[in-house]
């Protein structure tokens, strides 16, 4: 958003003004209640009123009310909080597991960045959703996607074994194929976009305005961790809560785990703070300063990734490999996709034909980190099938038309001549491209017509 107010007509600079400060002068909207000619700021922790600020800027600034003016949000590391009568009347703060001084911080500056009523931040990504899963209770449905990150796939499955819900796993990429299973026992939609590690869109609006007409009462839940708040808001585009691992790009190191949710309905927020609050899994203290520091380098990371991540993609698409990224036009969801979101991230993924060849590709890359997560500064590569996604079982995988071959690339800051440099002599070590006259191609080892059915099937 713009930080300039709207021209104000009829504005006379003082005599001998410069032109800058004539310009300076359209600028300015109204004289401020304490008779100051200057733009009116957005508020500090209320994402709600006055103006809002660039998100680049919303990310970094942040006003506190630490009695020495830290510059950085200090680091309440204290169990407990004295109180000043008998009965704790009045008192802001008594125990962590209920609230904390940083971990407040750090939900009101999520809340303006995630344009939320209320964020909530817990001590990881699959904490997030265990508490969006409380809300559930025996014979509720929720719908679900057919290629869903593992941990979430397991969660799900737990609940479906032991807590009598009933989970349909549909292709979320349909708007049709969620209208056949909603119902009034529907209780929640949960969405993933892009779907990991297949990059498939989700058509948030459509799906949320679908689920409402069918059921009032649905809560649509969208898994955000791809994109973070830098790059698309589920809130502003139908959303009920977003949730996101703040483990991945929120910060950006890998020296923490969190988990972070919003919403805009402030009882819906006391729902979710109910648990968080009775289970004890409230985010600790010094991870809530880390994960703040993190937050306020979030454009300047994930712009440099997003930038690494089109042009390893183009290159990889250029010589001949199947790739699935959002940056690409030749994804069959390109529209629909920045229709959504502000940027195609920084997660890609490629196949090879061969899980061999894959195999012997990740373990012959040096700059790539063989890690399971994504969002670092650093650049990962894995076999999703093998690591993250191992706990979907094969036959699963299978009716989900998941490639075991399929390698996921969770791209760096690292430059990108050196990425791309370090993929291609492993992709030559794994024998997985051929030298032509033009140079070099990925080596076919899947019929055409194999390949096509494939494609069908997965998007």
């Amino acid at each position: 958003m713009s930080g300039s107010a709207p021209e104000r007509p009829g504005h006379d600079p003082e005599p001998g003004s410069s032109r800058s400060a004539q310009a300076l002068g359209k600028a300015i909207s109204k004289i401020d209640l304490d008779g100051h000619d200057f733009p009116p700021s957005p508020a500090p922790s209320s994402p709600r009123n006055g103006k809002r600020y660039a998100l680049a800027t919303e990310l970094v600034y942040t006003e506190g009310t630490d009695q020495y003016n830290a510059s950085s949000t200090p680091i309440y590391q204290s169990a407990t909080f004295k109180q000043t009568s008998a009965g704790g009347e009045g008192a802001e703060y008594d125990y962590t597991r209920s609230g904390n001084p940083t971990r407040t911080h750090l939900e009101r500056h999520l809340a303006k960045i995630m344009r939320a009523e209320r964020a909530l931040v817990v001590a990881s990504g699959m904490g997030a959703l265990d508490v969006i899963t409380r809300l559930l209770r025996p014979g509720d449905e929720v719908v679900t996607g057919d290629d869903l990150y593992g941990g979430t796939n397991r969660l799900l499955k737990y609940l479906a074994t032991h807590g009598e819900i009933i989970v349909h796993h549909v292709d979320t990429t349909k708007p049709d194929s969620i209208r056949r299973v909603l119902g009034p026992k529907t209780a929640i939609v949960l969405l993933e976009t892009p779907t990991n590690p297949l990059i498939k869109i989700v058509d948030i609006p459509t799906i949320a305005k679908l689920a409402h007409e069918v059921n009032p009462q649905v809560l649509v839940a969208v898994d955000n961790t791809m994109l973070s708040p830098l790059l698309q808001n589920p809130l502003e585009l139908g959303a009920d809560i977003v949730y996101e691992s703040g483990t991945k790009y929120l910060s950006g190191h890998h020296d923490l785990m969190a988990g972070v949710l919003a919403v805009n309905s402030s009882a819906l927020g006391e729902k979710l703070y109910f648990t968080i609050n009775s289970s004890g899994c409230g985010l600790a203290p010094f991870d809530s300063w880390l994960l703040m520091r993190g937050i306020k380098t979030l454009k300047v990371r994930m712009e440099q990734q997003q930038s690494n991540a089109q042009m390893i993609a183009e290159f990889l698409e250029a010589h001949g490999f199947k790739v699935r990224y959002p940056g690409l036009k030749s994804h069959p969801q390109y529209e629909l996709h920045n229709s959504m979101a502000r940027g195609a991230g920084a997660v890609l993924s490629f196949e090879t034909g061969s899980n061999q060849v894959s195999e012997r590709i990740v373990e012959a890359a040096k700059l790539w980190g063989i890690s399971v997560s994504f969002g670092c500064v650093n650049s990962l590569i894995s076999m999703p099938c093998r690591m993250s996604h191992a706990s979907i079982d094969a036959k699963t995988r299978q009716e989900r038309a998941l490639p075991e071959d399929i390698i996921r690339l969770c791209v760096g800051i690292e430059d990108v001549d050196d990425l791309i440099d370090d993929l291609s002599r492993a992709l030559a070590s794994a024998g997985a491209i051929k030298i032509t006259p033009d140079g070099f191609r990925a080596v076919d080892r899947v019929p055409s017509a194999k390949l096509d059915t494939l494609s069908n099937n997965i998007f």
